[in-house]
């Protein structure tokens, strides 16, 4: 679901930048007083889960692979401005540090899975919980269906991103510029293994988070569940109250590894010189409806997905020759990176806080 540079055209990469800007604007500006009443630690743990939790790749229908995003507890736990800051954050080092997602389709991987996945999740968690206690199943239940659905909506929003270059984007000859599948092949073939298999991945998750918070840390379920009955648990504030949640991160660093066991690509995220290998060809006609890929890679994906080059493509970094070391270092490398600006951050707004 990650969109790569060189699947969508220019111009739908700016509509998608501007899309998402209001959104990211209104994030801010809302979260400018929060930042200042020691917010940042807890949207940081969130970030940095969220970005952990994407490089969990599960085999799907047909041989690609997919992940859960980590969208929807983070909108249940921050609130949905909140959250649209922490998934841009992950997508943001993702994509400029390992090249998990492109720099011109950032815009459109926030929009789909930051903006859309955050606001669907809490609206959906929202009407389906209700007013009920905290501690009620119903909670569990809403958290489930809200990660499911988000997550396909993300799922949707990208199909049908990939679906239109086609539609919109031809050299002279009548060959896709970009992305080469149509809407009847993209939309089909990303939602079959979101729907069975990382839709699942993403409600488990969210479920059994809130399920576990509502047994050790229930004040941590407090900012969107304003009208349930008050809870006994602490307030969440600052670094000491999300200590368990930074130790489960800790936990979840160290076996990511089992995040490469998972065999093949994304659908939609192959490279240019997949598309000259035989071997690739098959697979990826096999999982787009059996429908090959163009015979020579669009000029457009050519030329766009050079624009940038990651200093740890494939969270594999150069100098590491154990594929499952690199990917741990990687990710243990992302985490802290959002955690240390997290710490600086929250250091200026103490003394902000304190001379004010």
């Amino acid at each position: 679901m990650h969109i790569p540079d060189g699947y969508l055209s220019p111009s739908t990469c700016a509509a998608l930048y501007a899309a998402s800007a209001p959104f990211w604007y209104v994030s801010l500006r809302r979260l400018q007083r929060a930042l200042r009443s020691r917010l940042i630690p807890l949207l940081s743990v969130f970030a940095a889960f969220s970005f952990v939790v994407m490089m969990f790749n599960m085999p799907l229908p047909g041989g690609t692979t997919g992940h859960a995003v980590g969208v929807s507890i983070a909108s249940i736990v921050l609130g949905p401005w909140a959250s649209i800051l922490a998934i841009s954050i992950a997508l943001l080092i993702q994509a400029v540090f390992f090249g998990d997602g492109g720099i011109t389709a950032l815009g459109a991987n926030c929009f789909n899975m930051a903006v859309a996945g955050s606001l669907a999740a809490y609206a959906i968690y929202r009407v389906i919980s209700g007013n009920c206690s905290i501690g009620s199943r119903r909670r569990v239940v809403a958290a489930g269906l809200a990660g499911y659905l988000s997550i396909n909506l993300s799922a949707l929003l990208a199909a049908v991103e990939f679906g239109i270059q086609p539609l919109f984007f031809r050299d002279a000859g009548g060959a896709p510029l970009y992305a080469p599948y149509p809407l009847k092949v993209a939309v089909p073939a990303m939602m079959l293994g979101h729907l069975t298999v990382a839709g699942v991945a993403e409600a488990v998750l969210a479920a059994g988070l809130v399920a576990w918070l509502q047994r050790s840390h229930p004040s941590l379920l407090r900012a969107t569940a304003p009208n349930a009955p008050e809870t006994n648990g602490a307030a969440a504030d600052g670094w000491p109250a999300i200590r368990p949640l930074l130790v489960g991160l800790s936990i979840l660093l160290l076996v990511t590894p089992l995040g490469i066991l998972a065999v093949g690509s994304a659908w939609g995220e192959w490279s240019p010189r997949d598309f000259a290998d035989p071997a690739v060809r098959r697979q990826i006609a096999a999982v787009s409806l059996h429908q090959q890929p163009p015979s020579i890679v669009p000029a457009g994906l050519q030329r766009l997905s050079a624009i940038w080059t990651a200093p740890f493509p494939a969270y594999a970094p150069p100098f590491l020759r154990s594929a499952s070391f690199g990917y741990l270092l990687s990710a243990t490398f992302g985490a802290g990176l959002i955690l240390l600006v997290a710490v600086g951050a929250d250091r200026v707004f103490s003394g902000r806080r304190g001379s004010g």
